[in-house]
């Protein structure tokens, strides 16, 4: 599993970096497909099925990077009316609509941050990303190696303290790292990289949860050795749209260490 795990990390990080580099068209397209798989898993997940409310948000998802990143005030009310109509149609098994009102502020949210983000410039884009990425590989290693005390083992019993910390202190070292030559203070952005690493756990607990509460081991198995689209992005669900707020409302300005 870790073999399967490492070759498809090494296939989707290049591409996902070099669309983050790159910009443009490029990272639109990539947050669209990533929009549109994360739709269909949500509808199978809540309701069994690809039903009419998770076809009217894959279709909300797919077009609503580029709607945002080209005209802003309509990406916005697309993402709302998405988010209205894909809650209408009935679920196939009897469950609340509610659930895919919630899909849709759980896909359509982080999407609208990724591309907020991105517009920030690169640099705030890869940091975003790597932070994510050393949580995840800190987390997973620390946790195997060391083991101990669960996290919150009624939602995910593999989950531990020492992961928690091994996270922490691997997105903390990307961040001292990215800011060595950037005139952003290193411990500052040491300290933000380890405080979003908590909300990368927290969003790893909740796909966690979910996935306990609809009883399902993964979200589908379209990434293998990873499971589904939402098993390898849950904490950048999370972590997106908190650095699209600091971009948009922070002080200083994040334009100003964006030296890639």
């Amino acid at each position: 599993m870790l073999g399967r795990r490492i070759a498809s990390a090494l296939v989707m990080a290049p591409l996902a970096a070099a669309a983050a580099w790159f910009g443009g068209w490029w990272f639109v397209l990539l947050v669209s497909a990533a929009g549109l798989a994360l739709a269909w898993e949500w509808s199978r997940l809540c309701a069994g099925a690809f039903s009419a409310g998770g076809r009217i948000l894959a279709l909300g998802a797919t077009l609503l990077p580029a709607t945002f990143w080209l005209q802003p005030s309509r990406g916005l009310l697309l993402a709302a009316l998405t988010a209205l109509l894909a809650s209408l149609p009935r679920l196939p098994n009897g469950r609340t609509r509610v659930w895919l009102w919630l899909g849709a502020l759980y896909i359509l949210l982080p999407q609208l941050a990724l591309i907020t983000i991105r517009e920030h410039g690169r640099f705030l884009l890869l940091w975003t990303l790597l932070v994510v990425w050393a949580t995840d590989s800190g987390a997973y290693f620390a946790g195997r190696a060391i083991g101990g005390p669960r996290l919150a083992p009624r939602v995910s019993p593999n989950k531990t303290w020492a992961g928690l910390i091994g996270g922490m202190t691997a997105a903390a070292l990307v961040g001292w790292s990215l800011s060595r030559g950037h005139s952003g203070p290193a411990l500052r952005l040491a300290a933000l990289s380890a405080l979003l690493a908590v909300l990368a756990q927290a969003g790893d607990l909740a796909e966690s949860g979910l996935k306990r509460y609809f009883g399902v081991k993964d979200s589908s198995q379209l990434i293998p050795g990873h499971g589904g689209v939402f098993d390898r992005l849950d904490g950048l669900l999370m972590v997106a749209p908190a650095v699209a707020v600091l971009a948009l409302v922070g002080p200083g300005g994040w334009d100003e260490i964006d030296g890639w």
